[in-house]
């Protein structure tokens, strides 16, 4: 499966910001698919997930309250929606799936997110 993040931009504290990744290659609606994100210095972390169906969803704690996941299997796309943006949400952000595995094995392009304060 083929993967294409977008949406990120530059917004101040507090604002909201809403990412996409659209699919592609493979069924869809067979991938549990994340958002991981990296910022500069540090480690890639988990943001967020979501199962095949859409029907379980999971988020880090440092996200929970704020951002919210989806997907919408009929087009194929994956989005997080993004509220209450602080400074340390600044990352690239990936998108990632995966089918019958532990890890996430395909991964999209990253798209950046730059909060100010």
């Amino acid at each position: 499966v083929q993967l294409q993040a977008s949406g990120g931009g530059l917004v101040q504290a507090g604002g909201s910001l809403r990412l996409s990744c659209a699919a592609s290659g493979r069924i869809f609606s067979n991938y549990d698919m994340a958002w991981f994100r990296q910022a500069p210095g540090k480690e890639r972390e988990f943001v967020s997930a979501i199962s095949w169906s859409g029907g379980s969803t999971y988020y880090t704690d440092s996200v929970k309250g704020r951002f919210t996941i989806s997907r919408d299997n009929a087009k194929n796309t994956m989005t997080l929606q993004m509220n209450s943006l602080k400074p340390e949400d600044t990352a690239v952000y990936y998108c990632a799936a995966r089918r019958g595995a532990i890890d996430y094995n395909y991964w999209g392009q990253g798209t950046q997110v730059t909060v100010s304060s």
